[in-house]
C-alpha cells in the first residue's frame, strides 16, 4: 500500500473533487433558473467536503484530521439533503439524482472507514514525528542542550542526580 503524502492522495478526497465536477450541470442550471440559494449552498457544502478533509490532513495532527473529517462528513449529509430538494423541485431527474446520491454515499462511508481507523491507530501525525520522548533521552540517543536542561530540572525537582551517562 502506497503511503499518502499529500491530501490529493487520498481516494476520499479524489472522490469529492469528483462529486464537484458532477455537480456543475446542475449548479449552473440553478443558476439560470435564479435558485441563488440552493445554488450557493449546493457549490459551498460540496466544496466543504474536499477543504475539509484537506485542511485536516495539512493539520499534521491525527486528532484534527479527524475532527475536519467530522466536518467533512456533516457537508456530505448538508449536500444529500439539498440533492433532494433539487429533485423535490425537479431541477433533477431521477437517475442523475442516484448517481449523486450514490456518490455522496460512497465518500460518507470512505469518510467513515477513515475516521475509524485513525481512532484505532496510534499514529500522532506529522506534526509530532521528529519529537523526542523522554525514553529516547534516557536511553542514550543524541539530544539537544535544552532538552537536556529540560530533563535536568527534571531530576532536580524529584531530588535526583543524572550523571552524565544517563543521558
Amino acid at each position: 500500500m502506497a503511503t499518502i503524502q499529500k491530501f490529493e492522495d487520498l481516494k476520499a478526497w479524489q472522490q469529492a473533487r469528483e462529486l464537484n465536477k458532477t455537480l456543475l450541470p446542475l449548479i449552473k442550471q440553478l443558476s439560470v433558473q435564479q435558485e441563488y440559494g440552493l445554488m450557493n449552498q449546493l457549490r459551498n457544502s460540496s466544496g466543504s467536503v474536499m477543504d475539509n478533509i484537506a485542511e485536516g490532513f495539512d493539520r499534521g495532527s491525527r486528532k484534527e484530521f479527524v475532527q475536519f473529517l467530522g466536518f467533512a462528513k456533516g457537508s456530505i449529509g448538508e449536500v444529500k439533503s439539498q440533492l433532494y430538494r433539487a429533485f423535490d423541485s425537479d431541477y433533477l431527474s431521477k437517475n442523475f439524482f442516484d448517481e449523486l446520491y450514490n456518490l455522496t454515499d460512497k465518500i460518507g462511508k470512505m469518510l467513515n472507514g477513515l475516521i475509524t481507523y485513525l481512532n484505532n491507530t496510534d499514529i500522532k501525525g506529522e506534526r509530532f514525528k521528529n519529537r523526542v520522548n523522554e525514553s529516547t533521552v534516557l536511553y542514550g540517543n543524541k539530544i539537544d542542550d535544552n532538552l537536556a536542561e529540560i530533563i535536568s530540572n527534571y531530576y532536580s525537582l524529584q531530588a535526583l542526580s543524572p550523571d552524565d551517562s544517563q543521558l
